[in-house]
């Protein structure tokens, strides 16, 4: 949760106010896997202060490269750098990464699997800077891409791990970026990331969250809340979108009676499509609600305020479940 308030410049991040949090994680997780790894390299197209990648820049300067606001450029220098033996971690927006350069993406770096790493900040509704800026639809985007890897974050300690996780990882990847000040939800000591997994993080009966990226610590919250009226609600960490965790989803589908997807994305083509594509293949006959953003762009305005008004909240997730458990009672 982070406080309300006006639309903050972009080197800011908003406060975080409900648990503790780390400055940077991703930064500092990059400078530990170069530590281990002399193949690692780090390049953004101009925006090292805004995607955290500093700590890499200052403590390995010869191994960091500013290619300038060019994020075709960006993607087309870290794939031949990927076919000379290096690991590039490339930092830039989603919308730069996806939009601007889709087709580097997909043809540069995918179609040989050379071993890039996308590192996309910016996600969904983490800015306040309107349609330019917002990137809503590059999860859907990424994961139309074959041989790419997908993955949304929840948290600091989340960021740690996977930023370790696709170092030793050989191919590409697209990873969403929190910056800034992080919040602090999963335990380092009982969570484990992996690729291409999904963790249950809380057990329910009643109801089952499907939860990406950010959105996990808001189904966790919600959980807890539901809890104090009776509703026992579980909570499947989704970090991985592609390749999808497809036997945790559908373990999950067949203990609840409702299914519930969170996601800092629109709801078209997003978790909440893939995990109704799934319950249609494997015909699992279920009820689903998807949390996410509409389809359309947004506007310009504070975070806490756009996140309100388009329902990313726990507030939210909370008050759908409970209009839906209502009105399906006999």
């Amino acid at each position: 949760m982070t406080t309300a308030g006006q639309t903050l410049a972009m080197g800011e991040s908003e406060k975080v106010l409900s648990r503790p949090s780390v400055q940077a994680p991703f930064g500092k997780a990059l400078v530990g896997v170069a530590k281990r790894r002399r193949d690692v390299v780090g390049l953004t197209a101009d925006l090292g202060k805004y995607t955290d990648i500093g700590p890499f820049r200052d403590a390995f300067p010869d191994r960091f490269f500013n290619v300038g606001m060019a994020e075709q450029n960006l993607i087309a220098i870290a794939a031949g750098m990927a076919r000379t033996g290096w690991i590039p971690f490339c930092t830039t927006y989603c919308v730069f990464a996806t939009r601007r350069a889709y087709d580097f993406l997909a043809i540069a770096c995918a179609h040989s699997r050379l071993n890039v790493k996308i590192v996309a900040g910016l996600p969904g509704l983490t800015t306040g800077y309107g349609g330019t800026h917002q990137g809503i639809e590059d999860l859907t985007l990424a994961c139309a891409i074959p041989n790419l890897t997908v993955i949304d974050p929840c948290d600091a300690t989340d960021l740690e791990q996977v930023t370790n996780a696709i170092a030793d990882y050989d191919g590409p990847v697209y990873m969403r970026l929190l910056r800034g000040e992080v919040p602090w939800v999963l335990d380092p000591e009982s969570y484990q990331f992996e690729i291409g997994r999904a963790t249950l993080l809380q057990r329910g009966e009643d109801v089952g969250i499907i939860s990406t990226g950010l959105m996990t610590e808001r189904a966790l919250d919600a959980s807890k809340e539901l809890a104090q009226e009776g509703i026992r609600a579980a909570v499947l960490h989704v970090p991985t979108l592609k390749p999808l965790d497809v036997e945790a989803i559908c373990d999950l589908a067949s203990s609840v009676g409702l299914l519930v997807t969170a996601e800092n994305h629109v709801v078209r083509g997003g978790l909440g499509t893939m995990v109704a594509d799934i319950l249609i293949e494997k015909g699992v006959v279920k009820p689903l609600i998807k949390i996410g953003l509409p389809d359309q762009f947004i506007e310009c305005g504070s975070v806490p305020y756009l996140q309100t008004k388009y329902g990313l909240l726990t507030s939210h997730i909370v008050a759908k479940i409970k209009a839906t458990l209502k009105t399906s009672a006999p």
